[in-house]
């Protein structure tokens, strides 16, 4: 949560909550597919990839 505080003094608030809350998203998936064995199908890598480009894409245009 510190960070959440922190990078919200850098971009707009909506903004830090879609890449926290993806973050979050992308780290749970990969969690479960390393630590829990879950099925990496070429779909949901394809949808990670695609998150992932996006909380990029929000942080670039954001500043």
């Amino acid at each position: 949560m510190i960070l959440l505080v922190k990078v919200t003094k850098e971009l707009p608030i909506g903004t830090a909550y879609a890449v926290w809350t993806g973050i979050g998203a992308v780290g749970t998936v990969l969690l479960g597919i390393i630590v829990f064995k879950e099925p990496a199908t070429l779909w949901r890598l394809f949808f990670i990839s695609t998150l992932i480009i996006s909380i990029v894409g929000l942080k670039v245009v954001s500043y």
